[in-house]
């Protein structure tokens, strides 16, 4: 059937044809990834970029508000450097087509000609042999024979032929790809998409287009591929909004901070890709240009070792709840996903993208309480689908389920990925927090590391929440009044009578006052007492000092825990953003785990 004019719904159906054929290919794509960077996730960054437009975007008769539909979509929940190329590929045809219903093949051609400039500035340094190469090979072809074509059929089969041979050519273009014997996975995650409209175009099946949605829910298997060293360690994406910066001034600002710049969208919405060392320092800069409306930082290094280098075959998986030295999660290869922080609009995630010094500095002088949130049910499928295909078991450990839905969301993320690939994934609720849920992991890691089983493992947890305990020194009441833990009222006498509570937590994971005194000094002292009472029978396996800010303090504690049990701490450590928040400033504690 001759297709002369296509409408908005005819466009979305082509798209999903598309989509689909990335989906069908995502191990494929992950197995020759090699550039940029050799993470083997060209493939599942693409079904994340796409996954968005076929579960939750619905078609119009108009061509132009579905194509804007798309391209807003793929352009929020673009993921890696191919990932966000597509998005502004798309974003560049949206916004380079008139406020039509249907558009003829001329106007299409015209839209998809303008939009590999798009493409290209995005890209602070464009590199030939890659998405960006097809697209432009795509949009000369089509340009330079659009008067023979009078059929949009007929100008998708007979541009395939041209794809494949600019495909083959990514290999001269690139000697990293020449080396590995690929073509480039981006380059070959486009002529995919091309490919599937024309297998769309060939059968005429809609219907099972629409069976599309239940296939992104699959996570196969990833082979594995060549190994190489991992350059800089988090790949680092961002969402800003009210842009104060021209776009190559904020390709610039990028630059400094790492490699593999993209910025994509429009002059006043940016969505930014960057490979660095110190997201949180990049976007302690960002902030000052815009409001930073979404923050994903994936830890590049973790996943190349799930890949090349890991020390054992059970992986171990928490939040950034957890508190522990970075040199220990490390060593132990521990995934650590963040939390959410919001400071009114701007977005962070804990630990990666804000360290606790630059979130005290803030929480000091912000007018605005940071609000926090717990990680979605997505990101731990997108992880646990990750380790799945490389570890035998995986053990996670959470904050208490009282405190946030990161446990119960870990859970059920868990339960889908271990039936998909039949392998054992244990999510435990530490009922704690900080330092305490810190030596749960800490106890656990070396177990692995001696090579203990999955099932001895899970099984000895349960005591090990059992014997954590924790006890936090808080200085003042004024941030759990901000935060909404405490009444105003009850602060105000609190403040009055200069009363200095001791928090911790009971069995069921919930908060607890232990205890109340008229000074921080005092209340030091009330826990210590209480743990040299209640260690007198029982030996102390390991502890943790934690403070918000207060080295003072944490110094005080660690001298008075090495009396008690002859041992020097795991570690000092400034308490997590996502706990602070509530201890406040100044806060200061001891977290220990009976032998």
């Amino acid at each position: 059937m001759r297709i002369a004019e296509i409408d908005g719904k005819r466009l979305y159906y082509t798209f999903i044809a598309g989509a689909n054929k990335i989906i069908e290919n995502q191990v494929k794509l992950n197995k020759i990834n090699v550039f940029p960077v050799r993470d083997g996730d060209t493939g599942t960054n693409m079904v994340s970029t796409i996954r968005a437009v076929i579960e939750s975007t619905k078609p119009d008769k108009s061509y132009k508000i579905t194509a804007d539909r798309i391209a807003e979509s793929t352009l929020l929940n673009a993921r890696g450097n191919s990932g966000i190329i597509f998005a502004q590929f798309l974003y560049g045809v949206s916004n380079e087509t008139d406020n039509l219903s249907k558009v003829s093949i001329d106007h299409f051609i015209e839209s998809v000609k303008n939009s590999v400039r798009y493409v290209y500035e995005a890209v602070a340094e464009p590199v030939e042999g890659t998405m960006l190469t097809i697209i432009k090979t795509w949009a000369e072809f089509m340009d330079s024979n659009r008067s023979k074509f009078s059929d949009f059929n007929q100008l998708f089969v007979n541009s395939m032929e041209i794809l494949e041979k600019a495909l083959k050519e990514t290999k001269s273009k690139l000697d990293v790809l020449a080396k590995a014997n690929v073509v480039d996975a981006g380059a070959n995650a486009f002529v995919y998409f091309i490919e599937g409209i024309i297998e769309f175009i060939r059968s005429k099946n809609i219907r099972k287009l629409i069976q599309a949605r239940a296939k992104t829910e699959i996570f196969p298997e990833i082979e594995e591929h060549i190994p190489e060293e991992v350059g800089l360690r988090y790949c680092t994406e961002a969402m800003i909004k009210d842009v104060q910066i021209g776009q190559k001034s904020l390709s610039g600002l990028l630059q400094k901070h790492g490699d593999s710049v993209v910025v994509a969208g429009a002059e006043k919405t940016r969505r930014i890709h960057v490979h660095t060392d110190h997201p949180a320092k990049l976007f302690d800069e960002l902030q000052e240009y815009g409001t930073i409306t979404f923050q994903k930082a994936d830890d590049m290094l973790r996943q190349s070792e799930a890949v090349y280098s890991r020390k054992w075959n059970i992986a171990l998986v928490t939040d950034s709840a957890c508190d522990l030295p970075q040199d220990l999660i490390d060593k132990y290869q521990i995934h650590m996903l963040p939390l959410n922080i919001f400071f009114g609009d701007n977005h962070y995630l804990d630990k990666t993208t804000i360290q606790p010094e630059q979130f005290y500095k803030r929480l000091k002088s912000e007018k605005v309480f940071p609000k926090t949130a717990q990680i979605n049910e997505v990101s731990f499928k997108n992880l646990y689908s990750h380790l799945a295909s490389y570890y035998d078991a995986i053990i996670a450990v959470h904050l208490t389920g009282k405190f946030s839905g990161t446990f119960f969301n870990s859970q059920k993320a868990g339960e889908k990925i271990s039936k998909e690939f039949k392998k054992p994934i244990a999510v435990i609720d530490s009922k704690n927090l900080s330092g305490a849920l810190g030596l749960t992991i800490l106890r656990i890691a070396r177990e692995i590391e001696k090579g203990e089983s999955f099932e001895n493992i899970v099984h000895k947890a349960d005591k090990w929440v059992k014997d954590s305990r924790i006890y936090v020194s808080v200085k003042t009441l004024k941030y759990m009044v901000r935060g909404g833990r405490v009444s105003p009222w009850k602060g105000l006498i609190a403040k009055i009578l200069n009363v200095n509570p001791i928090v911790s937590m009971d069995k069921d994971g919930k908060s607890l006052v232990f205890g109340k005194t008229y000074s921080q000094k005092s209340n030091m002292e009330k826990v210590m007492n209480h743990i040299q009472e209640i260690t007198s029978e029982k030996k102390v396996w390991n502890y943790i000092v934690l403070h918000a800010n207060n080295e003072g303090a944490a110094e005080w504690y660690a001298k008075e825990m090495k009396q008690i049990t002859e041992k020097e701490p795991v570690s000092i450590v400034n308490i997590s953003p996502v706990i602070g928040a509530n201890a406040g400033i100044g806060a200061a504690s001891v977290a220990f785990m009976y032998e």
